[in-house]
């Protein structure tokens, strides 16, 4: 049986040394880092079977983390670390291309059967497309986010969950939900100073 590699990033050197003595026991290859900027850089790089990241970190959250390993690597599993305070956010982490979240403190089963089902999952499932299929829905929700006060408090008290009735991808809510300015005026062009409202307020607020 093939050797599992697996990334690791948190910011808490206690959560990498938990996350790692227990896949250490499990013959995996592990490699950790305290930095999400570095994490992303050593997951597109490097050939992972899976990458875990925390949900919350001060340097770059979990959802750009997961943003961007997605658009480097579609068909990489990404599982989210999560404390009980941000539960709500690793479970709409799922609705936005995660293959699972698992909370702290780890059970070692839990950790290991996790995994193990996302590596199987994420080699016979179909990636989502890292690109924009549906511009018109887009730039209605992003009016909707500048003009429609209601609209845009719950989609800044729910994240992904105020975009369940809305057709539009993972990474399209994704992007949405974290900012993502560049990427989306890459795939449809540029947006309104009204359109990118919301856009811009997630950039300068605390990732949840």
């Amino acid at each position: 049986m093939e050797q599992v590699k697996a990334l690791v990033i948190d910011d808490e050197q206690i959560v990498l040394d938990s996350v790692k003595k227990i896949l250490d026991a499990e013959s995996y290859d592990v490699d950790v880092t305290l930095s999400s900027k570095k994490g992303i850089k050593m997951a597109v790089k490097n050939a992972y079977d899976i990458v875990l990241t925390d949900i919350r970190m001060p340097e770059i959250g979990g959802l750009i983390v997961l943003r961007d390993i997605k658009r480097a690597k579609p068909a990489m599993p990404v599982i989210i670390i999560t404390g009980y305070g941000s539960i709500q956010s690793a479970v709409q982490a799922m609705k936005l291309g995660a293959a699972d979240y698992i909370e702290k403190p780890f059970d070692p089963d839990v950790l290991i059967a996790s995994i193990s089902s996302a590596i199987k999952l994420g080699k016979i499932q179909e990636p989502e497309a890292q690109a924009i299929i549906h511009k018109e829905e887009m730039i209605r929700v992003l009016e909707m986010a500048a003009t429609d006060d209601s609209f845009r408090h719950n989609l800044l008290n729910n994240g992904a969950d105020a975009l369940d009735d809305y057709d539009l991808t993972g990474p399209e809510k994704l992007a949405i939900i974290t900012g993502d300015i560049r990427w989306i005026e890459e795939q449809i062009g540029p947006l309104s100073q009204n359109q990118k409202k919301w856009l811009e307020a997630r950039l300068g607020a605390e990732i949840w």
